[in-house]
């Protein structure tokens, strides 16, 4: 491979939504920028472009980020998700589905940045994370119950100006409700396979 064409400049390989993409880049040039204008994954969305407002939340081997304050150079060897990648097999992620049946969108604006949010506020529950509302935040405890102020504190990094915020809730919780039946199905299955 031929040197970068300048010592401002490097190759980066970014592994997005499981394909790797080599792109020569401006040391300056923030994950934002590179998805949207390089590589035309334009689900996520440039807002503040200060990490305010949460409209270019990615996940970043599996934790939430936001892609406007993330170098495109520092993201080399993560796996990046975007919303483009989160439906498999032509059948929309749970958080995309409940956000589609529960109307947790109006202009859609921000919905890809909240999508990812959402999907990264679940799994840190369910690892047992603390938010600045829980009460009991000793390990033992386990994690806390997933109430409407959990998922409020928890999303409040992703901002709505349509103010869809009640379906937004309704929707982290409808899956976060998919994610434990799913996740204790397997668990059953495991044990019945493990018994027979």
């Amino acid at each position: 491979m031929a040197p970068p064409p300048s010592p401002t400049h490097s190759f980066v390989t970014l592994d997005i939504n499981g394909d790797k993409h080599t792109l020569t880049v401006d040391h300056r040039t923030t994950l934002l920028d590179a998805l949207r204008e390089r590589l035309d994954l334009t689900g996520t969305k440039k807002g503040c472009d200060q990490g305010q407002c949460g409209a270019c939340t990615v996940l970043l081997d599996g934790r939430r980020a936001v892609a406007c304050l993330q170098l495109a150079v520092a993201a080399e060897g993560r796996a990046i998700t975007t919303v483009e990648g989160l439906a498999e097999d032509g059948q929309l992620h749970p958080v995309q589905q409940a956000f589609l049946d529960l109307d947790g969108y109006q202009c859609g604006y921000c919905t890809p940045g909240q999508i990812c949010s959402a999907i990264g506020v679940i799994e840190e529950h369910a690892a047992g994370w603390p938010s600045a509302v829980t009460d009991d935040v000793r390990p033992e405890a386990g994690p806390p119950p997933l109430t409407d102020d959990e998922i409020r504190e928890r999303m409040s990094g992703n901002l709505c100006r349509c103010a869809a915020y009640v379906s937004i809730v309704q929707a982290v919780a409808r899956a976060a409700a998919v994610r434990t039946e799913s996740t204790e199905h397997a668990a059953t299955t495991a044990a019945e396979g493990a018994a027979a």
